[in-house]
């Protein structure tokens, strides 16, 4: 009887110990994986680029108005900056308001439109059809135009080199034929002995 319960306890406890090694096993392994598998993910965002400036579109329909459009647009890491104008043409202007005044038969009117642009007043003093002036025109508009030269268009090269001419005429104007040779001479002679002078 002894032996048959000892024969009896002893299959239990190997089957307890087989029941308790196989639970470690399991155990173990289960937590080998749980540990493998606990990994933490996550995404990190990068695409935070400021959006860019966007130059605007600037549309000019109408052609008859003489203006153009212009934009521009600037972009930094931080700041983006965008902008947009019409610029006058001034030139185109001038022209269309020439035409008009043509067209409504006031012949002088648009060439005088015209004459406010310093290159057409130098075309027409050069040709010798000087510009109208105070309703003048011909010889009365030139002797017009140099009583009142701040009338005449900034920018003229025309009548910048008369103003030079008129200038030069009046420096030797108050000398006599004598003050003018003895000037040359002493001039002459200062250059030749290598001595600087300067005259009036």
């Amino acid at each position: 009887m002894d032996n048959y319960e000892n024969n009896e306890w002893y299959k239990i406890m190997r089957t307890l110990f087989f029941i308790l090694t196989f639970i470690l096993i399991v155990g173990a392994i289960t937590s080998a994986k749980g540990a493998d598998t606990n990994t933490v993910s996550s995404t990190v965002v990068t695409d935070k680029s400021v959006p860019t400036a966007n130059a605007p579109s600037v549309v000019v329909n109408n052609s008859d108005i003489c203006k153009t459009a212009a934009s521009t647009a600037v972009q930094t890491q931080i700041l983006g900056i965008a902008s947009g104008i019409t610029i006058t043409d001034e030139n185109c202007e001038r022209i269309k308001l020439s035409r008009s005044l043509y067209s409504m038969g006031m012949k002088v009117a648009a060439v005088s439109t015209l004459c406010a642009d310093p290159r057409v007043w130098d075309a027409m003093y050069m040709a010798g059809t000087y510009c109208p002036y105070m309703g003048a025109i011909g010889e009365d508009a030139e002797k017009g135009w140099k009583e009142n030269p701040d009338m005449v268009p900034e920018g003229s090269l025309v009548f910048k080199k008369i103003e030079i001419e008129q200038k030069e005429a009046k420096k030797t104007d108050g000398l006599t034929e004598g003050q003018k040779l003895a000037k040359f001479i002493l001039l002459g002679m200062a250059m030749h002995s290598g001595i600087v002078a300067f005259f009036p």
